[in-house]
């Protein structure tokens, strides 16, 4: 039994952690495109998956970590591509969406930006912005930032605590991926919009990556593990609200019961 624990761990679940950007995210991708809209889907999981995926990215050219881990990080910053460009396509028309037209920092001053943390909004209405050309600035800025810290400035690449640095921010923000959707969820008291395949994914991909982050031969750096962990709790939540709020129909049906009983009181 635990040979074939082991077989599983160490062939089987890199196969799967390298798969699991297309497995988690695709049938997200076409449903959007299929109903032609993102209304309920979260721009914030582009954000999230992207900035640590490009992070990791650069993590592995200092820690050079297990290569599954690597290639899956990758592979993650082309389906996140493509899938924040579906859903900024297929937004739903608002007249609420303000924001930067075309660069994501203009026009911004320091006291603008106390007065929205003040508000509790936004500083430079960030990844709120009505065009989608800023989206895709910001993610060309940052990369091409860390790019010229690590081709340029060497004595500070290389050093470990920008290592260790990265890796962990990286791996925080990723660990950080459920809970805009949880808070959306919350919010709304519905899940519609948001698929039920991929919180599965998840869930499976938490189960294997705790596998394999424990028990595989290969080096994992302990980042790795305790963002898992954060993250696998946050995803069971984000089960959890699958299980009470459904698509919001169940509580809809409450409120029309209750409004229904409320009248028929007063008629009596």
């Amino acid at each position: 039994m635990f040979r074939f624990l082991s077989y599983v761990v160490d062939y089987f679940a890199p196969l799967f952690l390298i798969a699991s950007p297309i497995t988690s995210y695709a049938d997200q991708i076409v449903s959007i495109h299929r109903n032609k809209s993102s209304d309920g889907f979260s721009l914030d999981i582009p954000l999230i998956m992207l900035i640590a995926s490009v992070l990791k990215v650069f993590y592995w050219f200092g820690a050079y970590y297990d290569t599954a881990l690597f290639v899956q990080a990758c592979l993650m910053i082309a389906v996140q591509t493509i899938l924040l460009k579906v859903a900024l396509d297929n937004r739903p028309p608002s007249g609420t969406r303000g924001g930067v037209e075309h660069r994501p920092f203009s026009a911004y001053s320091a006291d603008n930006i106390l007065e929205d943390i003040m508000a509790g909004k936004r500083p430079f209405n960030f990844w709120r912005w009505n065009n989608a050309k800023p989206y895709f600035q910001f993610l060309a800025y940052m990369s091409c930032t860390l790019l010229f810290i690590h081709v340029l400035l060497p004595f500070i690449s290389r050093t470990p605590f920008y290592i260790s640095l990265i890796g962990y921010v990286g791996l925080a923000i990723e660990a950080m991926l459920p809970l805009p959707q949880i808070i959306k969820n919350h919010n709304a008291r519905s899940c519609k919009g948001f698929r039920l395949s991929v919180i599965i994914n998840w869930l499976a991909g938490d189960s294997m990556k705790m596998s394999y982050f424990f028990l595989s031969k290969e080096y994992v750096p302990w980042p790795f593990r305790l963002c898992g962990i954060f993250q696998a709790i946050c995803d069971s939540y984000l089960g959890l609200q699958f299980y009470m709020y459904g698509d919001g129909s169940r509580n809809r049906a409450l409120e029309m019961n209750q409004i229904g009983k409320s009248g028929a009181g007063m008629l009596g």
